[in-house]
């Protein structure tokens, strides 16, 4: 597949503007919004604290925000490249293996069912092991049987299982309505509302997923082949899809548990970034950190502004951006990787 930047210099100019607007992104996503501040406002907010509404505005609010967008978007990019080549579909995301589905059903059972007092802070521990669990019980099915884990298996599996956990969630929350409002938090998938803690909490699994990922683009590289092709060149390919799972539980778990199902982010970047950086995961996947972190922190600007004081969720707008793109990709016809 031909790319728009070829030569390793075009790919590493490409990859360090990609990070210069991401930091202006991030930038402009701390001075707007229905509260405006100035560059000296958040200078003093972040080396001389004074206590003021503005400076705790700026540390309690939109610092987490800003910093869970980016952590997110990236983990849900790289993930949904990894996914693409797991399953070897182009339209693949995150939510293709139940995650979204799986985690929201875990909060949604510790609320209602279980009647556990849990504060936010818990219950993302909660939405990380049902995103966890779900994809390992879908990998475990796509594995089962003649020939191994097979990606059509894999894909069957993972929809079957969100559809299953989808409909037990709304069963539930029909029989218990006084959970539908705390269940709402994490059903639109929203950056907001969240505090520092919780971008803490999740960093670690974040970020191991995103050196496993980056220490696979060989591996990858390989799944994205015929596997016969692949074994026959020594390649273990089992042990590859193993790390490629464990990559995508850890991204995408530790993205939904904290964010909610922010849809698309998945499938919209892994594509822009294959048509400007090549098929190459050594350079995909770094491609897909930086520009999924600049896709959801623009986006959650721009969702904080279009219809202030109100403020919608940013899976809304990611899902306004990715309906169109999903529609152009099916009618154009997605390449294979």
């Amino acid at each position: 597949m031909n790319s728009l930047l070829n030569t390793p210099k075009q790919k590493a100019a490409g990859l360090a503007g990609g990070i210069l607007l991401l930091l202006l992104s991030m930038l402009a996503a701390l001075l707007f919004g229905y509260h405006r501040f100035t560059l000296v406002q958040l200078a003093e907010a972040v080396f001389w604290f004074d206590g003021s509404t503005e400076h705790l505005l700026i540390r309690s609010v939109r610092t987490p925000t800003v910093l869970i967008g980016a952590l997110v978007g990236a983990g849900l990019a790289t993930a949904g490249a990894v996914m693409q080549v797991l399953t070897r579909n182009p339209l693949a995301s995150p939510s293709v293996l139940g995650v979204n589905a799986g985690a929201v059903l875990a909060i949604v059972l510790a609320l209602s069912l279980a009647r556990l007092d849990l504060g936010t802070g818990q219950l993302i521990w909660v939405a990380f092991a049902g995103a966890a669990l779900t994809t390992l019980f879908v990998y475990a099915s796509g594995s089962a049987g003649p020939g191994g884990l097979q990606p059509l298996k894999l894909t069957l599996a993972g929809a079957a299982v969100a559809a299953f956990a989808t409909s037990i969630t709304s069963g539930v929350m029909l029989l218990r309505e006084e959970s539908l409002s705390e269940t709402l938090f994490w059903l639109v998938g929203s950056v907001s509302g969240r505090k520092l803690e919780h971008f803490t909490a999740v960093l670690p699994y974040i970020g191991a997923g995103l050196l496993l990922a980056f220490s696979m683009g060989k591996s990858l590289n390989m799944l994205a082949m015929d596997e016969e092709v692949a074994k026959g060149l020594g390649h273990w390919t089992a042990l590859a899809k193993a790390g490629a799972v464990a990559a995508v539980v850890l991204l995408a778990g530790g993205a939904v548990a904290i964010a909610g199902p922010i849809a698309f982010v998945g499938l919209i970047v892994p594509h822009i970034c294959r048509y400007m950086a090549g098929g190459n995961h050594r350079w995909l996947i770094p491609y897909c950190t930086v520009y999924g972190a600049l896709l959801l922190v623009t986006a959650d600007l721009v969702s904080r502004l279009v219809l202030m004081p109100k403020e919608i969720p940013v899976g809304v707008t990611t899902a306004m951006l990715g309906v169109p793109f999903l529609i152009y990709l099916a009618r154009r016809g997605v390449r294979e990787q």
